[in-house]
């Protein structure tokens, strides 16, 4: 007879507990335990691939070769992939509901059906009528493109070995289950077996896989820790579903480079590349009012330019309280402090709000002196000059401190029409740039006040 094992996982960090807690130990989080039985079985303890086991070899007689990438024909995907999807990769996207998830992968399906040949689409949550109406809704009509709905592993599995696809897409990870394990969908141990399951049948095979992953409510991936560690890239649609555009953001890849992102943009027939986000996001913008300025931030390889918002307004309350959307208002709260302590402006007092247009999220410190100049432009209500750009960042003594990709942030202000750059002076040493731009260097935030205000 199966031996029963019986134990308490936290559905938060996946914590294992032989009894039943209040409050997780590891992650602090109330009524997250749940009891989970796991049946001991041969086919649910052991995955194994049918080949004979590996050798060790030294890394000099090793051959290593550029795979063959399978393109989307989304240019945005394949950027923050690397260059498309790697046979026998496993991909995960994570993101918030409704933002996009199905609609991005159902469009590269798609595609790759088009390109390559048959690609399975596995969808968990909706049934073959809501797919094909949200394939209506994206004009896809594929031949190649086949639907699957299916929740049980093996039988995914089976569909798998018979048509044997160019790709395959599980919608999602939380809904599939192994029959072999007591546990119930979406539980920590359906999770780690079913997509250890699905590594193996992607290595064996041969060909991608890429799973729709659900978050938790802090924006984290739902399930243990080890599932981000199992996979080959872990990807995640941000934005606001109030904004039209979405940001794919990739923290890890082994075939690429980590922290690029792609920008779509959210319309009635489903995602659009946005090619030159730098000219949409400040395509709107209004000339000529304080608190208003232009920065730089550099995402993965690219450059981006983005209107930043401040106001400083007296405080109703007894407390001062800094509001932000899209940056840490950790930072705005030190560099609120800085132009007190630095600079002697006189703001202790005051609400300060913060924003960046479009619903970027951005985090790099080289927007630092535009928030900085847009807080001290709004308090003293005088405009910054509307084809001015900002780059730098701020340290504790007031200092402006280099940046990285300077003439990469330069050039794309130049090419969109900004003549005047105001950035670290350290950043001028080897400096090569041909465009028609004024570059002023600062050294701390009086330098910048003056260039600026």
């Amino acid at each position: 007879m199966a031996k029963e094992t019986r134990r308490f996982v936290c559905q938060e960090c996946g914590y294992n507990s032989i009894k039943w807690l209040g409050r997780c130990p590891e992650c602090d989080r109330w009524n997250s335990f749940f009891e989970e039985i796991e049946e001991a079985t041969p086919s649910a303890m052991h995955w194994t691939v049918g080949t004979a086991a590996s050798l060790p070899e030294p890394i000099t007689q090793v051959t290593a070769s550029e795979e063959d990438r399978l393109k989307t024909e989304i240019g945005e995907f394949d950027r923050v992939l690397g260059g498309g999807l790697v046979p026998g990769s496993v991909v995960l996207i994570g993101g918030d509901p409704g933002i996009g998830k199905s609609t991005l992968l159902l469009q590269a399906s798609n595609a790759l059906s088009q390109v390559y040949g048959l690609v399975l689409y596995v969808s968990g949550e909706e049934s073959l009528t809501q797919t094909k109406l949200r394939a209506n809704r994206l004009n896809i009509n594929s031949d190649s493109l086949y639907i699957l709905c299916e929740n049980n592993l093996e039988h995914i599995e089976t569909q798998i070995g018979k048509l044997q696809p160019y790709a395959v897409v599980i919608d999602s990870i939380q809904t599939v289950y192994i029959p072999a394990l007591q546990s119930a969908p979406g539980s920590i141990t359906q999770i780690r077996e079913s997509a250890g399951k699905l590594l193996i049948i992607a290595k064996g095979k041969n060909i991608p896989i890429i799973l729709i992953g659900h978050v938790t409510k802090e924006g984290a991936l739902a399930g243990p820790r080890i599932l981000e560690h199992m996979v080959d890239a872990v990807l995640y649609f941000e934005g606001e579903r109030q904004h039209v555009y979405r940001v794919l953001r990739a923290v890890k890849n082994r075939f690429g480079s980590t922290n690029e992102i792609g920008i779509f943009e959210m319309l009635s027939q489903g995602l659009a590349e946005v090619k030159n986000p730098s000219e949409l996001f400040i395509s709107e913008r209004q000339e000529d009012i304080s608190g208003s300025v232009v920065v730089s931030s550099v995402e993965g390889t690219r450059p981006l330019l983005l209107e930043l918002q401040a106001l400083v307004s007296p405080s109703n309350f007894g407390s001062p309280r800094n509001t932000t959307t899209s940056v840490d208002h950790h930072r705005i709260a030190l560099l609120v402090a800085v132009l007190q302590k630095r600079v002697g402006l006189d703001i202790g007092d005051s609400d300060v709000f913060v924003n960046i247009t479009g619903g970027m999220r951005v985090g790099e410190p080289g927007i630092d002196l535009g928030i900085v100049m847009a807080i001290a432009s709004n308090h003293r209500d005088i405009a910054i000059h509307p084809r001015t750009v900002v780059i730098g960042e701020v340290g504790l003594g007031g200092e402006v401190r280099p940046v990285t990709h300077i003439e990469k942030r330069l050039r794309e202000a130049a090419k969109l029409g900004f003549d005047r750059a105001v950035f670290p002076e350290y950043n001028r040493k080897g400096l090569e740039l041909a465009e028609e731009i004024e570059l002023v260097g600062v050294r701390d935030l009086y330098d910048a006040l003056s260039a600026l205000l």
